[in-house]
């Protein structure tokens, strides 16, 4: 693939190294060439990097293997998770699903990413649903508007939410950017 049609979540290998794209940016300047510059996170180790490409490069775009896995537990190897075909279990290190952690509840059940047998990431889907745990009171008759407060879910993540959500509510938030999105439908 040539690299102006990198997107964010690709894996590529560069050097015999497998990186997923976390962000991209395609740069213009005025004077001299258009380069694409890239974050990229190894697979393997966890370590991030930048990376540029002139818009001209090709590069090695890698497809993994998903399997659905229910996640059970984590302890100090790492964070367990379960085939739900073939009951298999499997551990990833706390580097690998670093920034998954927040949005995935013991029992849910993701999409985890496989390259050659092994395991290497964690595919959440655009939101998740999730337990408010300790906020403020809500204020009645508030409406959804510019007062927000913070309110802690049940992974220990603290997201800005709207004034009329209360401790016990289960409300949607976005896994690319930690937001708000919505009250969830129950």
């Amino acid at each position: 693939m040539k690299a102006t049609t990198i997107r964010r979540g690709n894996i590529l290998r560069i050097n015999n190294v497998l990186y997923r794209v976390l962000n991209m940016d395609h740069v213009t300047p005025g004077k001299g060439r258009a380069h694409v510059q890239t974050k990229l996170r190894n697979i393997i180790d966890g370590t991030q990097t930048e990376m540029r490409f002139r818009s001209e490069d090709d590069l090695e775009r890698i497809a993994l293997e998903a399997k659905m896995m229910q996640y059970l537990y984590n302890d100090t190897s790492g964070y367990h998770f379960m085939d739900t075909e073939s009951y298999e279990q499997a551990a990833l290190s706390a580097d690998v699903v670093g920034d998954v952690v927040p949005y995935i509840v013991p029992d849910s059940v993701v999409k985890m990413e496989w390259f050659e047998g092994k395991p290497v990431g964690v595919e959440l889907p655009p939101a998740v649903d999730l337990l408010v745990t300790e906020t403020m009171p809500g204020i009645k008759d508030s409406t959804a508007s510019a007062q927000k407060k913070p309110a802690t879910l049940e992974t220990g993540l603290i997201v800005q939410v709207p004034a009329f959500i209360n401790e016990g509510e289960r409300i949607r938030v976005s896994t690319v950017d930690g937001s708000y999105l919505e009250r969830a439908k129950s």
